[in-house]
Parts: structure tokens; C-alpha cells; sequence
């Protein structure tokens, strides 16, 4: 059984780069892509071609952060199911080559059924095994990624604690977030987006909630983004308004693949979560977003902590 589920977890990983190189390959080189295997190069192709090397990349960053779990390499197989329909489309039509769609068709029916195998095996794993929940659903091998900051708002704390509470004001400054949900008195539902156009969702439980002073969460069971933290809400010095103290911490999708990508797509934690503040600062004392940075303070702020 441990053979199995270490096989398992070896084929999750290798369809994991295998996605990630496909799909960064038809992002960069969407017209080579194309014409390798037989399709008419043209704007919409090459659409298409971005739009399936998104998909298959945010699959394989997936399968990369978790590969003992089946989730992924089951979207993997739907993607198959999409590539095969839209080959034999191609296949039909006069502007393709016949012979290189016929081989690529082969080609991915190959993918496909390792990507079922893989499916399979994770699936039974799963089934054998429980989840481990500890620290708000980290595992204790990937204890994702840390973040500390802090901002003082010129407003006092019981009006900063009062927005951040309504948790559909969130999506006003944190701009990756596309919306929160809030489901009862405790739980809401999170939409962001992700590196490489990729979308997650997870939902989050309130753990403690002190009025005015503090506020934690961490994910429920099960989330794509396993992830916990708390916000502090501080008078600050000499009637200053509220020292607004942020430290959280998630696993991104993708693990440590999925910082790295991040990064060099310029969404670094540290910095997005940065950018939250200063962003929650205008909102509160100017009303909305200034999107010139030049009054808004850049360099460590003297409430920020250390340890991102």
C-alpha cells in the first residue's frame, strides 16, 4: 500500500511539471505551439492557446502544492477531455494539417490515460488517510509562507475595526481579492485571484473577535488555500488614530513553486500585503484609492514588525 501511494504521489508531481512547462510554453509561444501541432496560426488561436496554457499551468502549480491529492489531477483529465474536443474539431477542418492533429490527438489519449492513472490512485489515497488540520489546515511539512506588517490609520480603532469587520469592504483595498461572501455570524466565502490568471476559493471561520482590538481567522477543512491569521487594531501614540497590526500565514497555490512564479510576476506576499495597507489607509482617511504613492508612505513604518 505504501509502494502504491508513494507511486501515486510520484505521478502526481511529474504531471505537475509536465503541466507547468506546457502551459508556460503555450503562454510564451502561443503561435509555435500552434503550428506543431497542425493548427492555422491566427489571433484567435493563439487566444485560445494563452487560454489553455493558463489552465494547464494553474493544474500543474496545483498538482506541484499537493500531490497527493486528487483534485488537481482530475482537472487535469477534464483539460484532456477539452484538448481532445477541440483536436478533433481541428482534425475536420481544411485549415489544419491533418497528420500533425492526428499525432498530437495521440499524443494527449497517451496523457490522458496516465493523468486517469493518477487520478485513480490519489483518489484511493485520500480515501485511506486523514487530513491533518493543525495550525488552520497547514501541513506540518509546508508551513506555506509568513507575513507581519503594520500601518498606523489617522482614525480611531473602533471605526477601523468596524470596516475591516464588514468583511465585504475587504475587496475594496486588497486588489487580488475579487469578492468575500459572508455566509453567518462566523464563516464567509473567498474568491482571489492567483499567479498565472488562475482563480482560488476557500472559506474562512472566524476564531476569536474582540470588538475594536482583534480580529482571527483561519480556513475551514478541505480549502484550496489553507491559511490562518489575525489583525490587531491599536491606539496608536500621542492620539495618532489606530496601528493597524496584519500577520498571516497560507500556503499559496503551488507551494514553494507557486511563491517563486509569484514573484517573478511581481506579486510577492510581503509586498501585496504592503500595498492592502497603504491602500486601507487612504480609503479611510481620504475615502477612496490615491493612485499616486508619492503622500503615502513607502519606506518601513516605525508600528511595522519584522518577519515577513
Amino acid at each position: 500500500m505504501a509502494e502504491r501511494t508513494h507511486s501515486g504521489e510520484r505521478l502526481g508531481y511529474a504531471l505537475g511539471v509536465f503541466s507547468v512547462g506546457l502551459g508556460l510554453t503555450q503562454i510564451l509561444a502561443p503561435a509555435g505551439v500552434a503550428r506543431a501541432i497542425g493548427l492555422k496560426d491566427d489571433e484567435t488561436t493563439r487566444k485560445t492557446m494563452r487560454a489553455f496554457g493558463f489552465r494547464e499551468a494553474a493544474t500543474g502549480i496545483g498538482l506541484l502544492s499537493r500531490p497527493n491529492h486528487a483534485e488537481f489531477a482530475w482537472g487535469r483529465v477534464a483539460g484532456d477531455a477539452i484538448d481532445l474536443a477541440l483536436l478533433g474539431r481541428a482534425l475536420r477542418s481544411e485549415d489544419s494539417r491533418p497528420n500533425r492533429v492526428a499525432a498530437a490527438m495521440a499524443a494527449v489519449a497517451g496523457v490522458t490515460v496516465l493523468d486517469l492513472l493518477a487520478s485513480s490512485r490519489l483518489r484511493r489515497q485520500e480515501n485511506g488517510r486523514g487530513r491533518d488540520t493543525e495550525n488552520g489546515g497547514l501541513s506540518q511539512a509546508n508551513r506555506g509562507i509568513e507575513v507581519r506588517k503594520a500601518i498606523t490609520v489617522n482614525k480611531p480603532p473602533e471605526e477601523v475595526y468596524g470596516f475591516w469587520r464588514n468583511l465585504e469592504n475587504l475587496p475594496q483595498f486588497m486588489v487580488h481579492l475579487e469578492s468575500v461572501q459572508v455566509l453567518d455570524a462566523r464563516r464567509s466565502y473567498w474568491k482571489a485571484r492567483a499567479p498565472l490568471g488562475a482563480t482560488v476559493e476557500w472559506t474562512a471561520e472566524i476564531t476569536e473577535d474582540i470588538p475594536d482590538r482583534l480580529l482571527a481567522w483561519q480556513s475551514v477543512e478541505g480549502t484550496q488555500v489553507p491559511n490562518f491569521g489575525h489583525v490587531e487594531f491599536k491606539p496608536a501614540p500621542g492620539d495618532r488614530g489606530t496601528e493597524v497590526h496584519v500577520h498571516l500565514r497560507y500556503d499559496p497555490p503551488g507551494g514553494s513553486l507557486g511563491a517563486t512564479i509569484a514573484k517573478l510576476f511581481g506579486e510577492e506576499p510581503s509586498v501585496q500585503v504592503d500595498g492592502d495597507l497603504r491602500r486601507l489607509k487612504q480609503v479611510l482617511e481620504v475615502g477612496e484609492v490615491v493612485h499616486s504613492q508619492a503622500s503615502i508612505h513607502r519606506g518601513p513604518h516605525p508600528a511595522q514588525e519584522s518577519g515577513e
